[in-house]
């Protein structure tokens, strides 16, 4: 993702806004985790704190902003749809408030309940 600036331009890696995406997320009450799921069993698998980036999935719109999508397991017992609200705002305030980047969209998949 490149932003013009008035001395030159910046390039923020696609890296590092599903980092940023990825910790926001985290940071919300009921979530457990990202989730990858599996190719060979079809399962969403919970992914460890060092790589929940690959549970996160940046897209680059043609007008400049990006679109996100998360794949998390949320705690057994919330309200799924009131989460999933936290998340997108969180989200969406922390990217664009850390890289100044338009964010676009945010995608919520839950793929697990985990009731640990």
């Amino acid at each position: 993702m490149m932003i013009k600036a008035e001395l030159g331009t910046i390039d923020i890696s696609p890296n590092v806004l599903a980092d940023i995406a990825g910790y926001a997320a985290m940071s919300c009450f009921g979530v457990k985790g990202m989730t990858i799921r599996s190719v060979s069993d079809g399962l969403a698998h919970l992914l460890r704190r060092e790589s929940m980036s690959r549970g996160v999935r940046i897209r680059e719109e043609d007008d400049g902003g990006v679109s996100i999508d998360l794949h998390l397991a949320v705690e057994h017992g919330v309200n799924i749809a009131t989460v999933c609200r936290s998340i997108i705002g969180e989200v969406r305030y922390h990217v664009e408030r850390l890289t100044g980047i338009d964010v676009k969209n945010v995608d919520v998949y839950v793929e697990a309940i985990r009731a640990e």
